[in-house]
C-alpha cells in the first residue's frame, strides 16, 4: 500500500547549490545556463521547482514542451513571450515585425527565423533590465523546432543580461539545439535517500531485501520507487520488476501508470484521453470536448486526481502519464477524441490545430483533411515555421488518395524539410513521391531535390553529378530553371575539388551546348555561361562574360532574387580573373542584400569571401573582424559554410605555423570527408604562404605543387602559382618555376588587372637574369600599387630587396627591404617582417629584433565590436549585426574603453586605426 502524499524534494544538495549559484550570477547581472539532464522520473523538474522558488525578486517565465505528433510553429515561444509582448515596442523595427510575424500577431513575409530568434533574445534582454529574468524550460526535448531553435540561439548569446535559463531534458532523444550548453547530468538518489523516500509512501512494513532490490533496479529513480512499490507485497518484487532487464526503466513506469488505469471507471479513463490527445492544456477545450463526448465534471474524481490536475492549465502529474493513458487507449477511441476535439476546435482561430486533430481522426485517405493540412503548411511557412510546415505536409501525402496530388505533395514536404534541415525527413518524402508514376518534370524535380539535398549536408561531390542529371532532364522541360540547375551543379562540382573535375568538365560542356538565353539574359544566365567558357575555353575567351557577370552582381544588373540566390558563384567569376575590386563589390552588395532580407544563412560566404580580400589588403584585424562574424552566423544558424579559408591565410600572414597547422588537422579531413575538396587546396596555398614566410622554401614548393596541380580548379591551384614560382626560384627548381609562371601568365593575361599583372611581373623577375628583373620589379610594384592588396605589394619590395642585395647594391637594397620591413610590421606579417629583417642585416645594417605588439589585449570579441562602433554603428545595429543584445555590446564596449585607456568611442579612431580606408562598413 502506497500513502497518497507527495514527498519533497530529497537530498540534491550538490544540484540545489548549482542552482543558487546560477540566480546569484543573474541577481549579479550576469547571464546564466543551464541543462539538466536526466532520464524520466529522475527528479529534472522537481529541482526546477526548487529553482523557481528560489527565484525571489525574479520575473518568472516558465514554459514546457509536451510530446505531441502535432507540430505548431513557434507554440512555446508564443507562449513564453505572450506574458512580456507589451515590451515589443523597445526593440529594433525589422525584430518587432519578424517576432509578431512569427508568433501570428500581425500579417507580414516570412521571416526569417534567426531574425525571430535575435528578437526573443532582444526582449528578454528589455525584460531584464527591471529586474532579473528567470526562465524555465521543463521536457525541452518535445518543444517544436522552432522554438528550441530559438530558445537555443538565446541560451547561446546571453552574456551581460540579468538572465538565467534553466532547462530540462531527457537523455534521449537528444535536442539538439541545447548541445554544448552548461549542463547537469542528475542520476537516482543514494541508497539512504532512496530508503527515506519509501518510508514516506510505503505504510506499513516493506521486507528489507525487496526493498534493497527495488532501491537497485530502479538506480535510485524517483518516480520509479514510487510507482513500482505500488502493491509491493513482503517478498515480492513489485511489478516484475528485474525480469526484463533490457526493458527501459521508463517503459516500466508507464507501464505501471497503465495498470492504475485499468482500475479506473470509463468515464474516468475517457476524460483522461481527451486530456491526453490535446497537448495545449485549455481547460475550456477539454471540457467543451468531454461535454460533447457525454463525460460528466465528475469524472474528475479523486481516482483521477493522482494523475490530472484541471486548472488554469490541463497537466498530467508526469509526461509518462499521458503517454501512458494515450498509447494504451484502443485506435477507435483515439480517432474518436480526436474528432470530437476537432469539432470543438475554433475553425477561424485555431484551424492548424484542428486540421491535425482531422488527421489524427482520419482512419484512411481523406482529401478534404489532406487539403486543410496543405494550407496549414502554407501559414507556417508563412511565420517561418519550417519544420511545422514539413510535417504537415509529410501528414498530407499520407491522406492523400489522388496519385498526381500526393506526388506534388510529397514533393513540397520533401522541399519544406530541406529547408527545415531535416535531410532524412526530405529523402523520405521524394521516396515517397517515387512510389507514384512521375512525369519527366516531376522525375527531374526529385533529381533536383536530391542533388540539394546532398549539397546541403554537405557532400558536393554527391550533390554534383546528381545536380547535373538533373539539368540534363531539365533542359527540354523547363530551360531557366535547367540552367540554374546546371549553375548550382557547377558550384558543387567546384566545392568538390578534383573529385567534382570530371562533372566541373561534363556541366561545362553541357552548358554550352544550351541554345542561348534570349534577347536580354539574366545576369544568372551570363554568370552561367562565362563560367562554362572558363572549363571549356580557358579564361582569355571567358573573360568579357565573367566581367560582365560580376559587374552586374555588383551593382543592380541582377535582380535582388538572382543575387540571393547566385551571388556566391559570382565571387568565382572575379576570383578566376584575379579581379580583387570586381569581388569586393559583389561581396559587399550580397551582405546588403542578404542583411536587408534577413537571409543570414548567405551571409557567411561573402563575409569569408570579403575576409579573404581584406587579408591581402593587409588588414588584419579587419579580416578577424569578418572572420568573427562569419563565425557567429554559422554558430546559430548551423551552417556548414566555416571561414576556414580565410582564417587559414590570416594564420599563414601572421606567420603561426601552428595555428595553420591546428585548423588543418581540424577541419581539412571533415571537409574531404565531406566531398569538398577544395578546403585541400585552399589549405595547401596558405600552407605555401606561410613557408614562403618563414624561409622553408622547399616545403613551400611541396604545398604549392599539391595546390597547384588541382584539376579544373577555377581559381583556388591559380592562386599557388605565385607562391610556386617564389619557393621553386629560392630553392634553385628553375624548371619547377618555369613552368609555374607559364601556368601563371595563362590566368593573369585574361582580365589585364593590376593585381594579376602586378603578380605576373612578380614572378617574371625572379625568374629574369641580369639586369633586365630591376624593371619587372618595379612595374609590380607599381602595378600593385595601385591595389589595395598591401600584402602583395610588402612582398614585392621584399623580393626586389633581395633581388638588390644579392646584385651588390646595398644602400638601393636597403631603402627597399625597409620599406618591405615597415609595411609588414605594420600590417602583422611576423614571418615575412623577420625575412626582411635577416635580408637587412644580411647588407650590414643593424636592425633590432621587432618587440611583439600587443594585439591579443582585446579578444577577438572586443575587437569586432569595438571596430564596428568605430565604424559608426551604434549598439542596438552592432547587436543585431553580432546575434548579442544591446547590453551585452554596451558591456563589451565598457571593457574596451577600459583596455585601451580611453572614455568612449570617440576614442575609437585613434586607438583602432583603419588599415584600409578605402574599405567601408559592410
Amino acid at each position: 500500500m502506497v500513502a497518497s502524499h507527495q514527498p519533497g524534494l530529497l537530498d540534491r544538495v550538490d544540484e540545489r547549490q548549482v542552482l543558487d549559484r546560477l540566480l546569484e550570477e543573474a541577481r549579479a547581472g550576469r547571464s546564466a545556463v543551464l541543462v539538466i539532464r536526466g532520464e524520466a522520473g529522475v527528479g529534472k523538474t522537481a529541482l526546477l521547482r526548487h529553482c523557481a522558488q528560489e527565484a525571489s525578486g525574479f520575473h518568472l517565465a516558465r514554459i514546457a514542451g509536451v510530446e505531441s505528433e502535432m507540430e505548431l510553429p513557434f507554440a512555446a515561444l508564443h507562449q513564453l513571450c505572450t506574458p512580456i509582448i507589451g515590451r515589443l515596442g523597445a526593440l529594433p523595427v525589422p525584430q518587432q515585425t519578424a517576432l509578431r510575424v512569427a508568433l501570428g500577431l500581425s500579417p507580414g513575409d516570412a521571416p526569417d527565423r534567426f531574425v525571430v530568434s535575435l528578437a526573443a533574445l532582444s526582449l528578454l534582454a528589455e525584460v531584464a533590465t527591471e529586474r532579473p529574468l528567470l526562465c524555465v524550460v521543463d521536457d525541452a526535448q518535445w518543444l517544436d523546432a522552432a522554438s528550441a531553435q530559438a530558445l537555443g540561439f538565446v541560451a547561446r548569446r546571453l552574456l551581460a543580461e540579468s538572465v538565467a535559463m534553466v532547462f530540462a531534458v531527457r537523455d534521449r532523444p537528444e535536442p539538439p539545439h541545447f548541445t554544448g550548453l552548461p549542463d547537469l547530468v542528475i542520476g537516482g538518489l543514494a541508497a539512504a535517500d532512496a530508503r527515506a523516500l519509501l518510508a514516506t509512501v510505503v505504510a506499513g512494513p516493506l521486507d528489507p531485501g525487496v526493498r534493497e532490490r527495488l532501491i537497485a533496479e530502479t538506480r535510485g529513480n524517483p518516480l520509479a520507487l514510487l510507482e513500482l512499490a505500488r502493491g509491493a507485497a513482503p517478498g515480492q518484487v513489485p511489478g516484475g520488476l528485474g525480469l526484463q532487464p533490457a526493458q527501459e526503466l521508463s517503459d516500466r513506469i508507464e507501464q505501471s501508470f497503465a495498470q492504475r488505469l485499468e482500475g479506473l471507471p470509463q468515464e474516468a479513463r475517457s476524460l483522461l484521453l481527451v486530456a491526453a490527445a490535446e497537448p495545449v492544456g485549455d481547460p475550456r477545450l477539454l471540457w467543451r470536448a468531454a461535454e460533447r463526448l457525454g463525460i460528466e465534471p465528475t469524472a474528475a474524481s479523486d481516482e483521477t486526481k493522482e494523475l490530472l490536475a484541471i486548472g488554469e492549465r490541463v497537466t498530467f502529474l508526469h509526461p509518462l502519464v499521458r503517454s501512458a493513458v494515450y498509447r494504451s487507449a484502443p485506435p477507435h477511441e483515439r480517432r474518436a477524441v480526436h474528432l470530437t476535439l476537432a469539432q470543438v476546435t475554433d475553425p477561424q482561430a485555431e484551424s492548424d490545430r484542428r486540421a491535425w486533430h482531422l488527421a489524427a481522426a482520419a482512419l484512411g485517405p481523406d482529401e478534404e483533411v489532406a487539403s486543410a493540412l496543405e494550407r496549414s503548411a502554407s501559414r507556417a511557412q508563412a511565420r517561418a515555421g519550417l519544420a511545422a510546415a514539413a510535417a504537415f505536409l509529410q501528414r498530407s501525402v499520407a491522406l492523400t488518395r489522388d496519385p498526381a496530388r500526393r506526388i506534388e505533395r510529397a514533393l513540397a514536404a520533401a522541399q519544406a524539410s530541406l529547408q527545415s534541415g531535416s535531410f532524412d525527413a526530405a529523402l523520405d518524402a521524394l521516396d515517397a513521391a517515387e512510389v507514384g508514376a512521375l512525369d519527366d518534370l516531376q522525375a527531374a524535380r526529385v533529381d533536383l531535390l536530391r542533388g540539394e539535398i546532398a549539397f546541403a549536408s554537405g557532400s558536393a561531390a554527391e550533390a554534383a553529378p546528381l545536380l547535373l542529371k538533373a539539368g540534363t532532364r531539365l533542359e527540354p522541360l523547363d530551360l531557366e530553371l535547367a540552367r540554374e540547375t546546371y549553375l548550382g551543379a557547377y558550384g558543387a562540382a567546384m566545392f568538390a575539388g578534383p573529385a567534382g573535375a570530371d562533372d566541373l568538365l561534363a556541366i561545362a560542356r553541357a552548358v554550352t551546348a544550351l541554345p542561348p538565353p534570349t534577347a536580354n539574359p539574366r545576369a544568372v544566365d551570363v554568370l552561367l555561361d562565362g563560367l562554362a567558357l572558363l572549363i571549356t575555353e580557358g579564361r582569355g575567351v571567358a573573360a568579357p562574360k565573367l566581367l560582365q557577370a560580376a559587374g552586374a552582381f555588383a551593382d543592380d544588373g541582377a535582380s535582388i532574387d538572382e543575387s540571393l540566390r547566385w551571388g556566391w558563384m559570382a565571387t568565382a567569376a572575379s576570383n578566376a580573373l584575379w579581379d580583387d575590386e570586381g569581388l569586393r563589390g559583389v561581396c559587399q552588395r550580397q551582405i546588403r542584400l542578404a542583411r536587408g532580407a534577413g537571409a543570414l544563412q548567405q551571409l557567411p560566404i561573402y563575409l569569408i569571401a570579403l575576409a579573404t580580400a581584406t587579408a591581402r589588403s593587409g588588414d588584419l584585424p579587419a579580416a578577424s573582424s569578418l572572420i568573427a562574424e562569419a563565425d557567429a552566423i554559422t554558430e546559430v544558424t548551423g551552417s556548414r559554410m566555416a571561414p576556414l579559408a580565410a582564417k587559414l591565410l590570416l594564420a599563414a600572414l601572421r606567420g603561426s605555423a601552428a595555428e595553420v597547422s591546428a585548423l588543418k588537422e581540424t577541419a581539412i579531413a571533415p571537409a574531404a570527408a565531406r566531398g569538398q575538396g577544395i578546403a585541400a587546396t585552399v589549405a595547401e596555398w596558405t600552407t605555401a604562404i606561410l613557408y614562403n614566410g618563414l624561409g622553408r622554401y622547399d616545403e613551400a614548393m611541396v604545398a604549392a605543387q599539391r595546390a597547384s596541380t588541382t584539376a579544373s580548379d577555377p581559381y583556388a591551384a591559380m592562386w599557388a602559382l605565385p607562391e610556386l614560382v617564389e619557393a621553386a626560384t629560392h630553392g634553385g627548381a628553375t624548371n619547377v618555376a618555369r613552368d609555374a609562371l607559364e601556368r601563371l601568365v595563362e590566368t593573369t593575361q585574361a582580365a589585364w588587372t593590376d593585381f594579376g599583372l602586378g603578380v605576373e611581373a612578380r614572378s617574371r623577375a625572379l625568374l629574369h637574369e641580369g639586369d633586365g628583373a630591376e624593371p619587372l620589379y618595379r612595374e609590380a610594384i607599381e602595378r600593385l600599387g595601385h591595389t589595395r592588396l598591401r600584402s602583395e605589394l610588402a612582398r614585392a619590395h621584399l623580393l626586389y630587396g633581395e633581388w638588390l642585395r644579392r646584385a651588390g647594391r646595398r644602400r638601393a637594397a636597403r631603402e627597399q627591404l625597409l620599406t618591405a620591413y615597415d609595411m609588414l610590421t605594420a600590417m602583422d606579417m611576423e614571418a615575412f617582417a623577420e625575412r626582411a629583417r635577416r635580408e637587412r642585416l644580411a647588407t650590414g645594417e643593424k636592425v633590432r629584433r621587432r618587440v611583439a605588439e600587443t594585439r591579443d589585449v582585446l579578444t577577438s570579441q572586443e575587437a569586432q565590436i569595438a571596430r564596428l562602433a568605430r565604424d559608426g554603428l551604434t549598439n542596438p545595429e552592432i547587436a543585431a549585426r553580432l546575434f548579442l543584445s544591446p547590453r551585452t555590446v554596451e558591456w563589451h564596449l565598457k571593457k574596451v574603453f577600459a583596455k585601451l585607456g580611453i572614455r568612449s568611442r570617440h576614442g575609437l579612431g585613434d586607438a583602432l586605426p583603419s588599415g584600409d580606408p578605402d574599405v567601408a562598413p559592410v
